[in-house]
């Protein structure tokens, strides 16, 4: 269970008398996610997620995190909307972290993607895209060039303990997008994390789109190229252009892409998988004291952004 701060009965009894929303009935641990201790949080009136926000998430970022989701709420974007209490105040404190009560949605994260779900997250994308773009607030994206360069220094030194020729292998990627990463491309607030289970869905439809505690400024283009990295292989190692397809062709339906990003795709979606593959690998070699889940196999992305340095053109991705 990846629950960092345990919270008792008693004290989220406590937690809750400074909202509206009813008397506790039960709280559960959440076994997913990394970040955060997450609980589900049952009332007598509704069921909520209880949020305690751990060390990794800096808490001057919050208002932002918050603020976006009720932003995005507020136009109809399928997320989860930060619980006010009497106070007004969406952000307080509980058990000496910073916490927030959000509304529960309904669904599940897919066991198996299919084309359907692809088609269906890419219109979602899209929708947050377009809504995100009057949002008041910005925050930088800190895991992009910068940093993916400071990670790389924090790895390089024991990548070969992975993988032999590994940190080698890092060293010239790091180079390269260094060198040729896009600087003009139509940008806003992108998700920036949106993996299968933080996707919802009932059959095929999508109800929900949660942790936004990645969520920065940068290409939206990047953000469709993060969502190509994580839902279009399969066994981690083959592409599936059918699914591929049919999230790219769902996202420009709602916002149709200019001819710069299409271009830079294949660059966005190495950037990408560097990304990921510099996070996990750095997690690998670093593990957490106390941290309650496994740290996620970093090689998968390498082979993957194996797979897009071979890529030549957008076509590969069943663009037309």
């Amino acid at each position: 269970m990846a629950v960092y701060t345990d919270v008792a009965a008693e004290d989220a009894a406590a937690f809750l008398t400074e909202y509206d929303i009813g008397r506790i009935v039960s709280l559960k641990g959440i076994a997913e996610g990394v970040e955060n201790s997450n609980y589900l949080l049952l009332t007598d009136r509704s069921p909520f997620i209880l949020t305690l926000y751990e060390k990794r998430v800096r808490e001057e970022d919050l208002p932002f995190y918050l603020g976006l989701m009720e932003h995005l709420a507020d136009r109809d974007v399928p997320c989860p909307t930060p619980i006010h209490g009497r106070d007004g105040a969406a952000l307080r404190k509980l058990n000496g972290r910073p916490a927030a009560i959000i509304s529960f949605l309904n669904g599940v994260s897919p066991r198996r993607v299919r084309p359907e779900h692809c088609a269906a997250l890419g219109s979602a994308l899209a929708g947050l895209h377009l809504a995100g773009q009057d949002f008041s607030m910005s925050r930088p994206n800190d895991l992009c060039l910068t940093g993916w360069q400071n990670l790389a220094k924090q790895c390089l030194g024991q990548a070969d303990e992975v993988m032999p020729g590994l940190g080698r292998e890092i060293a010239s990627e790091v180079e390269a997008l260094e060198a040729s990463w896009p600087d003009t491309l139509p940008s806003g607030v992108i998700h920036a994390d949106l993996f299968c289970d933080n996707v919802f869905f009932e059959g095929d439809a999508l109800t929900g789109l949660i942790d936004f505690y990645f969520a920065c400024n940068d290409f939206f283009a990047y953000d469709v190229a993060i969502c190509m990295n994580a839902w279009c292989f399969e066994n981690e190692r083959e592409f599936n252009v059918t699914k591929a397809r049919q999230l790219l062709a769902s996202y420009r339906q709602v916002r149709p892409f200019e001819t710069g990003e299409l271009e830079a795709l294949p660059l966005l979606a190495r950037g990408a998988a560097l990304r990921f593959l510099l996070t996990r690998l750095f997690d690998w070699l670093h593990p957490v004291d106390g941290a309650l889940v496994t740290p996620k196999d970093p090689l998968e992305y390498l082979r993957k952004l194996r797979f897009h340095q071979g890529v030549t053109s957008p076509t590969a991705y069943g663009l037309t």
